[in-house]
């Protein structure tokens, strides 16, 4: 489930805490988390609604306008969803980027997880010779579908090896660390990816 920039101070300071989406089978679930940039997001309750069920506090608290507002926005087909949630706190995986200090514990688990992914690697090292290209780019480079290479690029996310830009991508410092730590038996390491453009939360 994604939000548009617009609503992520809202997400930030629990203002939106209602979304609803068309779906043909939910993304979320009760008691759930949700990672959004706006941090970790807990969820609540999914429910299945009507149109007429919509209500302004509802639309209020999505960060829409009105309820009319809420219904332009949404999909024309599949079954309408109501999720509530809340901010649980910051995005874990934005601390784990920043260890870049690897034990040998870290630096095999990584190894192990880096070599089930036969893409992995040419990705992860395209990302650190091409911080902040966008991401169009980068998946015609590889041969890729611009969502296939975005959802491959999330996966990399989720081990703190990457982070996101205003545009594009660059590796993490935990990304940056693996690459010269396991660079020899990984194969040929990387560009000189100490050119970091500020970061997208």
């Amino acid at each position: 489930m994604l939000f548009p920039s617009a609503l992520w101070p809202g997400l930030t300071d629990g203002t939106v805490r209602v979304a609803f989406r068309r779906w043909m089978r939910p993304t979320v679930k009760p008691g759930g988390t949700l990672q959004s940039p706006a941090g970790l997001l807990a969820i609540d309750d999914v429910s299945v609604i009507e149109l007429r069920d919509i209500t302004a506090a509802d639309a209020q608290a999505a960060g829409a306008r009105d309820v009319a507002d809420v219904v332009t926005g949404l999909r024309t087909a599949g079954t309408l969803y109501r999720i509530r949630f809340h901010r649980v706190g910051e995005d874990p995986r934005i601390a784990l980027r920043e260890r870049s200090h690897l034990d040998g514990g870290d630096l095999d688990d990584l190894s192990r997880a880096i070599g089930r992914i036969d893409w992995a690697l040419p990705v992860l090292r395209l990302i650190a010779e091409r911080p902040g290209v966008v991401s169009t780019k980068l998946a015609r480079d590889l041969g890729l579908e611009r969502l296939v290479f975005k959802q491959r690029v999330r996966r990399l996310k989720a081990l703190g090896l990457t982070e996101s830009l205003a545009v594009g991508y660059r590796v993490s410092p935990r990304g940056a660390a693996f690459l010269a730590q396991a660079g020899t038996a990984l194969g040929r390491p990387p560009a000189d990816s100490r050119s970091r453009p500020k970061a997208r939360r």
